[in-house]
């Protein structure tokens, strides 16, 4: 089953109620919490189920000490609950003991109503669950990924769900490729960034001309994190096609930042 999710161009922000924004075009974190209303969210007897256990057991393991770090660490994205990563993982496990598999419609449930929670916590267990569960959704959950990764936009989930989650949606369906194309000359940086990394993990997979192509089309971007991702993405694809992407550079290099070229290299022999 399809589920609906509306994502803004060029703005930053997404869905309705009393969401803090991600940024658009400024390298800043989003500040604030929600992202969708009920209104906006499938109905889902799982996550009827699976929210309330998720905030009372990762509520009683919160380090209000650890949580002040951790937000600083991410520039005061979001408020944290202190939850380091495999705690936070083996908690997970607890609450998803004995639940059944998600459609499609609950993957969308779950992972909207996680991110109208404040704590970045509950975005990661989004984002997990996402991960594990890609498979079972189709090209309709391309708007909902759309919509978590430009509500309160930071690397920390955008890298996430653009390489595990728009990547296999994407593969699975080729005809979502004229989506990226325009999420390429997205207004909003995020947006951009992600259409750079959907590649990622495709190695052999990978469209060389649609990625160099992204890279050209984003050259002189100003911001930090879409020039840190060009060169991210081309490094990645130099472990598959090293020959390909030492040409790509010799021939229009020139046109990339040095932060962009640096990161391409960094693993590149001569």
């Amino acid at each position: 089953m399809g589920v609906t999710g509306t994502g803004t161009s060029g703005t930053g922000t997404s869905g309705t109620g009393s969401a803090g924004p991600g940024t658009s075009g400024t390298g800043t974190p989003g500040t604030g919490a929600t992202g969708a209303g009920p209104a906006d969210i499938p109905h889902s007897d799982l996550a009827d189920t699976l929210l309330p256990r998720l905030t009372a057991v990762y509520g009683a393991a919160a380090d209000p000490a650890r949580a002040a770090s951790m937000r600083a660490y991410m520039k005061d994205v979001a408020p944290f609950l202190g939850l380091p990563t495999p705690e936070r993982r083996a908690l997970s496990r607890t609450v998803l003991a004995g639940t059944p598999r998600p459609g499609e419609a609950d993957c969308a449930a779950v992972a909207l109503r996680c991110w109208r929670l404040p704590e970045r916590e509950y975005h990661y267990f989004a984002v997990d669950y996402l991960r594990r569960h890609v498979g079972r959704c189709s090209s309709a959950f391309l708007p909902v990924a759309r919509r978590l990764i430009t509500t309160v936009s930071w690397w920390d989930t955008v890298d996430l769900l653009a390489v595990h989650v728009v990547g296999p949606l994407v593969a699975a369906d080729p005809a979502l490729v004229r989506q990226m194309d325009a999420w390429i000359a997205d207004d909003d940086l995020w947006v951009a960034r992600a259409a750079l990394l959907h590649q990622l993990s495709y190695k052999d997979r990978t469209d060389a001309d649609r990625l160099f192509g992204y890279c050209l089309r984003q050259a002189s971007h100003p911001d930090f994190f879409v020039r840190k991702a060009i060169g991210w993405t081309l490094r990645e694809y130099a472990k598959t096609d090293p020959d390909a992407v030492r040409a790509f550079l010799a021939r229009e290099g020139h046109r990339f930042a040095p932060l962009s070229v640096r990161e391409a290299l960094k693993h590149l022999g001569p």
